[in-house]
């Protein structure tokens, strides 16, 4: 997930609820039922926050350490916080946990009866992203996203009560191409935290080095590579589309809002000539709408 870069407020479970406005997906739309939007906000808070602790994001002056019972000097050790994080998140399910944003994630969990294991999946992923900075194929890049991404739509449909096998698998799909995308429009940044998600053999394939993806604007080799990832989270939007059709409603609109914010931020890259290396390359409004209107049509 990418949040803003907003500075956090004084209040930890705030500052972390805020960075919704910056995904590139609605979070929980105001069309939804106000239940709905409760439970994914709640969601979103656990997945915002697990992410900022293993991105090294947290705010300012340790709260989220204290409140997770992390002394200062262990809360430098990102690895210590997921420990920490992973042991408040036990308690979500049999007691009463340290953190507000769990604290807040506890009534959804009792409500829809959900499970530690897509909560697990978010806090490895994190936990990886410790120990791997580079990935040597897609398939193993195919993995983490299984860990950092697709959980997320799984609860998602759990919350919603909508989950079956088909629906999971093209779930899937769509958090593994919104993943991807994140991490092109995020090259820069993420080089700069000393990790590279263009899979190694596809960079081999593009000539394209590491030293490549450190410059002001991206060469011909670098832009092609992204092409080619931009392709294959396109192919994977393309894949999870039906997943749309298989619901009605107003989750029907909150799953094509995903599909579509994937799409655009592809089509945003492409506007781009490929080149992410200035920055983020992000979608306006207008370009959202439509692609929402194409998916809501089933067309591509």
């Amino acid at each position: 997930m990418t949040g803003t870069d907003t500075a956090r407020t004084g209040d930890p479970e705030r500052g972390t609820l805020d960075k919704a406005a910056g995904e590139n997906f609605p979070v929980a739309p105001f069309f939804l039922p106000r239940a709905w939007r409760t439970d994914l906000m709640a969601v979103y808070g656990f997945a915002r926050l697990v992410d900022d602790i293993g991105d090294g994001d947290l705010a300012p002056g340790g709260a989220d350490a204290r409140l997770l019972g992390v002394s200062a000097e262990a809360a430098e050790d990102r690895l210590v916080l997921l420990d920490a994080f992973e042991a408040d998140l036990r308690r979500v399910f049999d007691a009463t946990p340290r953190h507000p944003l769990l604290r807040r994630l506890q009534p959804t969990v009792r409500r829809h009866a959900l499970t530690p294991e897509p909560f697990l999946g978010l806090i490895a992923a994190n936990r990886q992203d410790q120990l791997v900075r580079r990935y040597e194929t897609y398939d193993d890049l195919l993995a983490y996203c299984e860990l950092s991404a697709n959980p997320v739509g799984r609860l998602v449909l759990a919350v919603t009560g909508t989950s079956t096998p088909e629906r999971i698998r093209r779930s899937d799909a769509i958090c593994t191409a919104l993943q991807i995308v994140e991490h092109l429009q995020d090259v820069t940044e993420d080089l700069g935290r000393d990790r590279i998600y263009l899979p190694a053999q596809d960079m081999k394939r593009f000539h394209v080095r590491e030293a490549d993806l450190a410059t002001a604007t991206a060469g011909a080799s670098v832009r092609a590579l992204v092409a080619y990832e931009a392709q294959r989270a396109r192919d994977l939007l393309n894949e999870g589309a039906p997943l749309v059709g298989s619901v009605h409603g107003r989750l029907r609109l909150l799953l094509a809002g995903f599909v579509a914010g994937g799409r655009a931020a592809v089509r945003a890259i492409a506007a781009a000539e490929y080149d992410v290396l200035p920055g983020p390359p992000k979608p306006g409004k207008l370009q959202l709408l439509r692609e929402a209107g194409v998916t809501l049509r089933g067309e591509r």
